[in-house]
């Protein structure tokens, strides 16, 4: 009788079940062939089927795109104090929604809206799962029903097929359009106010710019008109940010105090890309907007768990200390990192790259200029330095590079691919793999 012994340690991995599917899936492959009763053959092929049904989809991989907050990568990489909170949420019963004071019960935008206000300059802050979804919720709490009058210029479309347009329909609004796409004055808002008008709303151009013969209305300018009609003004910063980045020498970014300074009574801006943290869309302003949004049923539908508010309040809490922000901040940090560490860096690791790769290929240093991503300042470019590789296959490499334990993702430019080094924070780890890379 065959010993099938070798199918034990799957058992022990996996189970039983998967294993009697993976031993039919042998019987339906094998059929009518010699091997088909072979204990030892029989084990490895299940062992390999099993092991690749069961790999976790959602990969780490070393994001050497040149491209910070890579929106198909997962955007902004946590600070350890988030993934410690995430963590102990994840393991526990947690005060989501329970006040210790009295025990009744509490409500979970408390643990995050202190903190929005504080940094923010708000009177009240609420948030849900990302910012597509704080545009909704905003849109159709004040204005269902109702207009909203947008800049033609305004009107933008993200990743994903989201536009401005589609989302005011699906939340109850009707789009007055203003201005034309390069040039909106004004009086183009002043005219177009009238009784069925909820709302004037400003969009941030995060993923595009319109250059050469412009005008735009600045918030300074559009609130006064809009609040003496007695209509509150959105404005949606996209990825939207904290602080001022020109503290570590990155382009200017509009922020949620300006916005909030300037009057706007509604922004909203994302969570997970300039600001660092978890998935989340963030609504901050005057009070009496921020709770009727809030009150909405709509916002049930959209909230955040558990885990996404204590990662959130633990990236918030950061703020409270800017001066060590790009030290503790994994996104500030790479988006702060000066190019001459990152040439050092590649020279550090060149020979040990040339040596893994073989003949054949053409390696060198490059110097290269990467984005933020995620339609932060898309114009404006980080310099910094690539492993480059030039010679006849790049895409077969680029899938070699893939295929690695850890995926390597790079680029192919101008006839060469490319690894930028600015996010590579993880110099042992990407050496130590290159040995695998197949012929």
């Amino acid at each position: 009788m065959a010993n099938w012994s070798a199918l034990a340690p799957l058992i022990q991995q996996v189970g039983r079940s998967m294993v009697v599917e993976a031993l039919r899936a042998w019987a339906d492959a094998r059929r009518g062939q010699d091997d088909v009763g072979d204990p030892a053959a029989c084990a490895h092929w299940c062992a390999q089927r099993l092991a690749a049904f069961t790999q976790p989809s959602q990969r780490r991989v070393f994001n050497l795109t040149g491209t910070v907050l890579h929106t198909n990568l997962g955007r902004a990489l946590l600070a350890e104090e988030a993934i410690e909170a995430a963590v102990m949420a994840m393991r526990s019963p947690t005060t989501l929604e329970y006040d210790l004071e009295d025990g009744s019960r509490g409500e979970r935008d408390d643990h995050i809206a202190p903190w929005l206000c504080r940094l923010t300059g708000a009177e009240a802050a609420t948030a849900v799962n990302n910012n597509a979804g704080a545009v909704l919720l905003a849109l159709n709490a004040l204005a269902a029903g109702r207009e909203v009058i947008v800049s033609r210029g305004e009107l933008i479309e993200i990743g994903g097929a989201f536009r401005i347009p589609d989302i005011m329909a699906r939340a109850g609004c009707r789009l007055v359009e203003v201005g034309t796409t390069n040039r909106t004055h004004l009086k183009d808002y002043a005219e177009a106010i009238g009784p069925e008008t909820a709302a004037v709303m400003k969009v941030h151009p995060s993923n595009y710019a319109v250059q050469g013969f412009t005008k735009s209305v600045s918030a300074a300018e559009l609130v006064p008109l809009a609040h003496e009609k007695g209509v509150p003004v959105i404005e949606d910063l996209g990825s939207g940010t904290l602080v001022d980045l020109d503290s570590w020498g990155l382009p200017h970014e509009p922020t949620a105090r300006e916005a909030i300074a300037a009057g706007i009574d509604v922004v909203t801006f994302s969570g997970d890309k300039l600001l660092g943290g978890p998935q989340a869309g963030l609504l901050v302003g005057k009070r009496a907007y921020i709770e009727r949004i809030a009150r909405n049923p709509m916002k049930r539908a959209l909230r955040l768990d558990k885990v996404r508010l204590a990662a959130l309040e633990a990236t918030l809490r950061l703020y409270g200390d800017p001066e060590r922000l790009v030290q503790r901040l994994p996104t500030i940090r790479a988006l702060a990192r000066p190019a001459a560490e990152i040439h050092l860096q590649a020279e550090r690791l060149l020979p040990a790259f040339a040596q893994a790769l073989g003949q054949g290929w053409q390696v060198g240093l490059k110097p290269v200029r990467g984005q933020i991503g995620s339609g932060a300042l898309p114009v404006d470019l980080l310099p910094s330095f690539a492993l480059m590789v030039r010679g006849k296959g790049l895409h077969k490499l680029a899938a070699a590079f893939r295929q690695l334990p850890i995926p390597v993702i790079g680029r192919i430019e101008d006839d060469a691919l490319l690894f930028d080094l600015r996010t590579l924070d993880d110099e042992a780890g990407f050496i130590a793999q290159l040995d695998r890379l197949a012929p």
